[in-house]
């Protein structure tokens, strides 16, 4: 299964360095799309050996999520895993997702971190739980990490969306449209590094823009 790592990015001069050389011990090309960066993001991730695709302005993780699959389909990939590039995702964790994906006729592979949370922000885990419901009882699929970043997508589910958001909501539509293509949606236990790093999300406001997003999905019977 020919697979490619993509990371969106916005500000991760910091972390990025590691997370693409993680990536590479892992024999995987890896594909950062900078979100409009301030920092020397671009410039490190194409002096590791990361292919850069750079938005202008900061358009959001949707719209660079979008960008990079569209870079996937027009080549001979097979599969596209998602990962954020502030580290918390462990690179050594891809063959989980390949080997399950090899050997499955799910579509949709999503990291579940919920199994081990010892080290989650309490707010992060009720945000989560209160999410992963909401969207499981819409979709009549069990996902019990629905806002991990983390996830593996075959070919033929990215064929087939068509994401309209470009905020933090479009890994939720991603989950929705796949079920409604009737893609089986499975998990994949991982563990996640929690630092002391500030999360780009609000949970005030991406809860309420989640919402929005999902009561409007609700009444949509196809995407």
């Amino acid at each position: 299964m020919k697979t490619c790592v993509i990371v969106p990015a916005y500000n991760e001069a910091e972390c990025i360095g590691i997370v693409i050389d993680q990536v590479l011990q892992q024999g995987m090309e890896v594909v950062i799309v900078d979100d409009g960066s301030a920092d020397e993001t671009s410039v490190i991730a194409s002096k590791k050996g990361a292919v850069v695709l750079r938005n202008e302005v900061n358009l959001g993780k949707g719209a660079s999520l979008i960008r990079g699959f569209e870079y996937v389909l027009s080549r001979d990939f097979d599969a596209v895993i998602t990962m954020d590039g502030d580290g918390q995702h462990d690179p050594k964790d891809i063959p989980y997702f390949i080997r399950l994906a090899k050997y499955s006729p799910g579509g949709l592979f999503i990291g579940n971190r919920m199994q081990q949370t010892k080290d989650m922000p309490v707010v992060r885990i009720l945000t989560n739980k209160f999410m992963s419901r909401l969207i499981s009882l819409v979709i009549k699929q069990s996902v019990p990490d629905t806002q991990c970043g983390f996830r593996l997508i075959k070919r033929e589910v990215l064929k087939k969306l068509n994401l309209k958001t470009s905020k933090y909501e479009t890994e939720s539509e991603l989950i929705i449209q796949a079920a409604r293509f009737k893609f089986r949606i499975e998990s994949v236990p991982i563990k996640t590094v929690y630092r002391n790093e500030k999360s780009q999300i609000n949970p005030c406001l991406d809860t309420l823009r989640f919402i929005r997003f999902i009561s409007k999905e609700k009444w949509i019977s196809k995407p």
